[in-house]
């Protein structure tokens, strides 16, 4: 099935269950850039949600939100999760934790429960988009609607600073 035919995903599905206002949106083609998908969501990079898995050292994941460009901080994620060993999820472990490929993952209908922690710069904007379960496909949220969806969550300073390194 071609994204052209797709409809609705995971995500689309469980917004609609929760109520949660949002725009379905398909890209016309592949997409190479965090600026080429803002440019054809009419947004700015900063309001793109992505959405970064890690593993921890003693076990389990936890999901960072960051918005745009930005980088997660290592030494801010190690200090708020009061560990000095994470990784990056591998492709595979991705897919088992959330059920969503790389460059689809949403924070909504993942297949295992995962600690969300949000960056509070994406409160900033009052309109997001976040991985819909769909590589090239999105979903377009007030911010309000975004938090409500997401129910209880961590927020912090989780973005990279200038004077951040890994």
């Amino acid at each position: 099935m071609s994204v052209g035919e797709i409809t609705s995903t995971p995500v689309t599905r469980f917004l609609d269950e929760c109520g949660i206002q949002y725009r379905f949106f398909k890209h016309p083609g592949v997409v190479r850039s965090l600026e080429q998908a803002a440019q054809e969501r009419s947004q700015r990079p900063e309001q793109i949600v992505r959405s970064i898995v890690f593993r921890l050292s003693r076990g389990g994941f936890v999901m960072v939100l960051v918005a745009g460009a930005k980088q997660v901080s290592w030494p801010a994620l190690r200090r708020h999760l009061g560990t000095s060993r994470i990784s990056m999820a591998t492709e595979a472990e991705v897919l088992q934790i959330t059920g969503y490929k790389l460059g689809a993952v949403s924070p909504f209908a993942n297949r295992q429960p995962v600690r969300i922690l949000l960056d509070k710069g994406i409160l900033s904007e009052s309109e997001i988009s976040v991985g819909s379960g769909l590589r090239y496909t999105t979903v377009i949220m007030r911010r309000e609607d975004f938090l409500r969806a997401l129910g209880k969550v961590e927020v912090g300073e989780f973005a990279q600073q200038d004077e951040d390194i890994r």
